[in-house]
Parts: C-alpha cells; structure tokens; sequence
C-alpha cells in the first residue's frame, strides 16, 4: 500500500468512477451482492492500486488465469477509498492495495465490511542513514526521524523495537506513539510526515522511512537499509479483499491460489530487485 498515492479530486474522482463501473457493467455478479451463488463464468472484477497491485493482478492475468479457469478483469484505482466503497457497494467484486491495519480502521470508520482472503507482498519499511554504515553506530545522543502518521509510526517504532533500538510498553500495537516508548536507549526522535522523511536524512542520523518513498530518494530496501521489517507474519502485508460473505466465490479462490503462486513469487523477486516489494504469501492473521 504505497502512501504517496494521492486523494485526487475526491468528491467528483467518487461520483464519476461509480457512475462509470455502473454504467458499464461492471457489478459484475448480481447474484452475489445479493447473497447468492456467484457466476463463475463471469470476469472477477478486482480493483488495485497501479504498481505494483495491478501490474502483479496482470501478470496472473495475462500468464496464470486462463489456463486455472478465470476470467480476471482489473481496475486501476488511484486512491485509497474508492477501492473499498466501490468493493462494499459490488461496483467491483475484490480489491487488492491494503494492509490490515488501515482496512480496519476504514472499517470502523465507514460501517462497511470488506475482509481480508489472503496476503500477497510487502512494501517493507526500512532504517536508512547518510552517516552511518552499521546499525550497531547508531548510539545515544544521536537523532532518528519517524513518520507521523498514526499507522507509520507505530509500525516504525516497532521495527526499531525488534531491532533492539528502542523498548516499548507490553501489546504496544499498530498504533503506537512515542509516549509508549519505555526506553529511548538515549536516542532522540524527530516526528515528520511521512513522504519529507527522506529528505530529512542528511540532517538527522538515521531515518524510517516507507517503502515507495525510500524508492523515489534512490534508496535501495535491500543494499542500504540498516534494519528492514520482515515479511513473516508482518500485519502491513497487502492483501486480497472482498466484501465479507464472498470470501468463498470460487472465483475469489482461484485469484487467492494464483497470487500465493510460485510463479506469482518469481515476477516479484525479478522485477522489484530492490527489495522495494518482496513476497508475503499466506492467511492474514
């Protein structure tokens, strides 16, 4: 799920986008907004950010779907609500761009109930310096930038936690905050947006900083972090969603299968060598 996606236009982008998937057809499966069983012999309309969501849905698309018995349709989203909205009212009948700790939070905000099937990949967060080589430099009295934002910062004080950089409260969660910081090991941090945190880095000793953004300072996830997250059991892993009740459509089940694919795990390991994206195949937890 890549932040530097923008809210464009949002009032007109929600009118126009949901008057166009109407309009076009593109409530693919009537039967299964309304609870029935889904036609299996109609496309699976899946909406997704443009990279790497939908490049990777048009992978399994173009390689993978025909010869499993699917028809895939993708629609390309640049925003983070019109995915879900679009999703709950069975505009489209999956989406594929989030992570769980921002579809929950969506959840509790606009009442709707979209479920997670299964996890994909990870655009890890990453500890980068200008001046140091090593996390073992990083000592007391030096400065650390961290994003502001509610979800990034506590998934950025966790990836400095299990590295051993900083101590927080027992079942410090998602949404952790500098106050849940027991021990600073003598560090000092500095609360920035998330998309200035890479140019913050000459003036800081070192810096979390997301995925995507690391990418466009030319930062490499994979040769120049200090510390990077792990994709094993990792909550920010993007995954395959549907409305809830859906979970089951036999479509849904073949695009799961195929997305936790070997063949699905070599394009990501051979187009994003970076590190940038990495696979995290398996159920969310």
């Amino acid at each position: 799920m890549r932040k530097n996606l923008k809210l464009t236009a949002a009032a007109a982008a929600t009118a126009a986008l949901a008057l166009g998937l109407t309009a076009c057809g593109t409530a693919s499966d009537p039967a299964a907004k309304s609870g029935g069983k889904a036609d299996e012999s109609k496309p699976l309309v899946v909406a997704a950010s443009p990279t790497p969501h939908a490049d990777i849905l048009n992978f399994v698309k173009d390689n993978l779907a025909e010869k499993a018995g699917l028809k895939l349709e993708v629609k390309e989203f640049t925003d983070y609500v019109l995915p879900n909205t679009a999703t709950q009212q069975g505009q489209v009948d999956a989406n594929y761009f989030q992570h769980k700790p921002y579809l929950d939070d969506f959840n509790k905000k606009n009442n709707t109930t979209i479920v997670p099937v299964v996890n994909v990949h990870l655009e890890p967060l990453g500890l980068y310096s200008r001046k140091l080589k090593d996390l073992k430099e990083l000592k007391a009295g030096q400065t650390v930038a961290v994003p502001n934002d509610t979800t990034n910062e506590g998934r950025a004080l966790k990836l400095l936690a299990d590295n051993g950089l900083i101590t927080l409260k027992p079942g410090v969660g998602a949404g952790g905050k500098l106050s849940d910081i027991t021990d600073k090991k003598g560090l000092e941090f500095k609360e920035l947006e998330a998309a200035t945190v890479p140019r913050a880095l000459n003036d800081v000793d070192a810096a979390v900083v997301n995925g995507n953004y690391a990418i466009e300072a030319k930062l490499s996830p994979a040769k120049d972090a200090l510390a990077i997250e792990k994709p094993e059991g990792n909550p920010y892993a993007n995954f395959l969603a549907v409305k809830k009740g859906n979970e089951q459509d036999p479509r849904v089940q073949k695009l799961a299968k195929l997305l936790n694919s070997p063949e699905v795990k070599k394009y990501i390991e051979d187009h994003y060598k970076d590190g940038s994206i990495i696979p995290a195949f398996g159920p969310v937890k």
